[in-house]
């Protein structure tokens, strides 16, 4: 290889890092409008939340102090985490929620586009972000547990999948608070 296709090798490699820069800069911007629409699917997946399902109604208490690190890079982590989680339910026996499936397709693409967007950006230090990313881990691992078991004991049914969509959005909410002050 010459000295000119070396050159040019290094410009494309250039550019292709100042561009992955360039969007890791507008990250919070592209995932409010992420976020947005995820939400605006939430809506457009369901109807209007069932009269019957009121009173088996769950306080599943989002564990909201994993999004309050000192470190900007911790709560991305979080998010990222965050966003996996809501994927992998999103992801399984949905047969008993009576949902519009392209608005759910939609929503779960739009969660891996989200993901896949802060898994580029996040910097992966395992030193300085170690312990506090463990803890928050196992925090939001517990708080999706519950959600999961809660889906399993009443055996996926329609109300569950609603009370459970209702929490989504509301996880969803408090990122979108979070994002906006990044």
């Amino acid at each position: 290889m010459n000295a000119f296709g070396l050159i040019q090798i290094g410009l494309i490699m250039l550019c292709t890092t100042t561009i992955s820069s360039l969007q890791c800069n507008h990250l919070p911007l592209q995932q409010r409008k992420l976020i947005k629409n995820s939400l605006q699917l939430l809506d457009k997946m369901g109807k209007k939340f069932p009269q019957q399902c009121l009173r088996e109604k769950m306080s599943f208490k989002f564990p909201e102090q994993v999004l309050k690190p000192r470190q900007k890079e911790t709560v991305k982590v979080a998010i990222e985490e965050i966003f996996q989680h809501i994927f992998y339910i999103f992801s399984k026996n949905l047969t008993l929620a009576a949902w519009d499936r392209t608005a759910l397709e939609q929503f779960q693409n739009g969660l891996y586009q989200q993901m896949e967007q802060l898994e580029a950006c996040v910097i992966k230090k395992q030193t300085h972000y170690f312990q506090s990313k463990e803890v928050n881990r196992l925090k939001l691992k517990k708080y999706f547990q519950k959600i999961d078991c809660f889906l399993k004991d009443k055996h996926h049914n329609l109300c569950s999948w609603e009370i459970s969509r209702a929490e989504m959005r509301r996880c969803l909410q408090l990122i979108d608070k979070v994002i906006r002050k990044l």
